[in-house]
């Protein structure tokens, strides 16, 4: 379930409502294009600004649409415990494989109450959690240690690292050894952490070339390192691109310029600088995107 190219799809808007159709699009496509798992409701899916109700029914059409041919794992993360807990529960009861759970954002808990935090859910709920460590959203780290300490509890079974410190990443590993599946959360270090010992990366940049991830993905679980390095050195404009403004603001922006979406956003985010768009749209035109 934990391997390769999972994308963090993003939720297409249409006059201010979730865009089911575009949705269901996308993860058709996704499927043939050979992503090997889907993430609905992470940060690239704007879940910030979605209502419970809408919360719930991405996830559900997701499951439904997907159909079990690759794993669903719902984004299901709150800064409250109990939060947490209920939008977990309800993807468990939709049918999702597994829920990522972003650390407590703002709080600021000690590692004490991250630790605390992840064993409640898993108590709670009884599916694959991946417990999801991004301190630049979060003001708060999971370090190693408090890592090792979450891989002792049996449903807690992979980690998202986006602390982009590979020190950190390696550290990780050598602490949990096969406890725990280690993915990178940055498609910039995919490959780097995926030579320590990771096993794939839940991307933003699959989004838009979901093809390439998943062949890179898949020749740095082959040890093709020589050949996954020139993916690798072909996406890194699209990577770097990626975050040119806030994610998901590029992102939305590159599919609605490749037809797939309607370019619409949920305020505090908005359209990308016209200046920014041109780079966007450049690194677009080059790898014949557009």
């Amino acid at each position: 379930m934990f391997k390769g190219s999972i994308v963090a799809i993003v939720t297409p808007f249409k006059k201010g409502k979730v865009d089911e159709k575009a949705l269901g699009d996308l993860i058709e496509w996704h499927i043939s294009q050979g992503t090997n798992a889907i993430v609905p409701c992470g940060t690239t899916g704007e879940s910030a600004t979605l209502d419970y109700k809408e919360h719930y029914r991405v996830i559900d059409l997701t499951v439904k649409t997907v159909n079990k041919r690759v794993p669903v794992i719902a984004g299901t993360g709150a800064n409250a415990t109990d939060e947490t807990i209920e939008i977990t529960k309800h993807a468990k009861k939709s049918g999702a494989d597994a829920a990522l759970l972003v650390s407590p954002y703002y709080n600021k808990p000690t590692q004490e109450g991250i630790y605390r935090h992840y064993k409640a859910i898993a108590e709670a709920v009884d599916m694959p959690l991946v417990p999801y460590n991004v301190p630049g959203r979060t003001a708060s780290n999971v370090l190693p240690s408090t890592v090792a300490r979450l891989a002792e509890i049996k449903n807690i079974v992979a980690i998202k690292e986006a602390s982009g410190d590979m020190k950190q990443v390696s550290e990780i590993i050598r602490l949990c050894g096969d406890r725990i599946t280690v993915l990178s959360g940055d498609d910039f270090t995919t490959l780097t952490l995926m030579a320590l010992g990771g096993k794939g990366v839940i991307s933003v940049s699959a989004n838009v070339m979901p093809k390439e991830v998943s062949k890179m993905c898949s020749l740095m679980l082959k040890g093709q390192y020589d050949k996954a390095r020139e993916i690798h050195y072909k996406l890194e404009p699209l990577n770097a691109a990626m975050f040119i403004e806030t994610n998901p603001i590029p992102v939305k922006t590159a599919l609605a310029m490749m037809g797939k979406i309607q370019e619409e956003f949920r305020l505090p985010l908005c359209e990308m600088a016209p200046a920014n768009r041109e780079k966007l749209r450049k690194v677009l035109v080059d790898l014949k995107l557009i």
